[in-house]
């Protein structure tokens, strides 16, 4: 195995959860919607809020951002010493408890980022996730428990000498650290998955499913997390089709999908891989 294929993602469990924070959408979507969703995790209500809807090659870029700030991020303190640190910190407008929290940062290139998540580094690409970054940058999230409250940005970042530097908020730097509930995502099952219902069932599912178990959920509730609701019937057979189709792709990656009667899948999620191949 290449280096690339050992990457893994500690991702917070709460953002993975959370419904519509990304979804299957169609051409020109993002320019009719925002993204506004609310979800509570245990004593944890998080609130979504960005100009434009997330989709799932968004999903895609922040989960090897993540995997990459795993082993090479660095803490992000309150008051960086850095210009660059100090940018960093101030787009991600970190308020509040969080304030005082810290963040993680990871510097890459834009072409190891898109390796990878398992694309190529042409300029179609690379424009998307300039895109992407932008968009996702602009994305608040607000955090309350109990009587505490923060909010910051989902991530930041900059160009320094040419190099891609990323913060990544202070709620996925505790998930990171191993500081509070975290999800695992293996970063070469994402680049095996092909189509994007895949890929967005297939974060959702690490974040529900630890690895070497097994749970039962219905194609119903698959479909609730990737679309908002529709009354159109054609649309809601077809994205019973785009469901059923998608789960036969976790066949290449470990993952045993038994479908029980017409509306129900047991998923077995495989066991983590040996230590000398993560």
């Amino acid at each position: 195995m290449t280096n690339i294929e050992r990457y893994h993602a500690r991702h917070d469990r709460a953002h993975y959860l959370a419904p519509g924070i990304f979804r299957s959408l169609q051409k020109g979507q993002r320019k009719r919607q925002k993204l506004d969703t609310t979800y509570v995790f245990g004593e944890v209500s998080l609130r979504f809020v960005g100009f434009e809807p997330l989709g799932a090659n968004d999903m895609r870029f922040l989960q090897g951002i993540i995997a990459l700030a795993g082993p090479h991020g660095l803490i992000m303190e309150p008051k960086p010493t850095t210009g660059a640190g100090h940018q960093l910190r101030l787009f991600l407008d970190a308020r509040l408890a969080a304030a005082q929290q810290d963040a993680l940062v990871v510097r890459s290139s834009m072409s190891h980022l898109l390796n990878l998540v398992g694309l190529t580094d042409g300029g179609k690409n690379i424009k998307g996730l300039k895109e992407s970054l932008t968009r996702m940058a602009n994305v608040t999230v607000y955090v309350t428990k109990k009587q505490q409250q923060a909010s910051f940005h989902l991530l930041s970042y900059v160009f320094d000498d040419n190099e891609l530097v990323i913060a990544v908020n202070p709620r996925i730097a505790e998930a990171i650290l191993g500081k509070i509930s975290h999800a695992r995502i293996e970063i070469n099952e994402v680049r095996e998955l092909e189509s994007d219902v895949a890929r967005l069932i297939h974060q959702w599912l690490c974040a529900w499913i630890d690895p070497g178990k097994k749970k039962q959920i219905g194609l119903t509730t698959i479909i609730r997390y990737l679309w908002e609701e529709t009354e159109n019937a054609k649309t809601r057979q077809k994205r019973r089709q785009y469901v059923r189709k998608a789960m036969k792709e976790f066949e290449k990656i470990g993952w045993k999908v038994t479908e029980q009667g017409s509306e129900q899948y047991e998923i077995a999620r495989p066991k983590l891989p040996k230590p000398d191949t993560v």
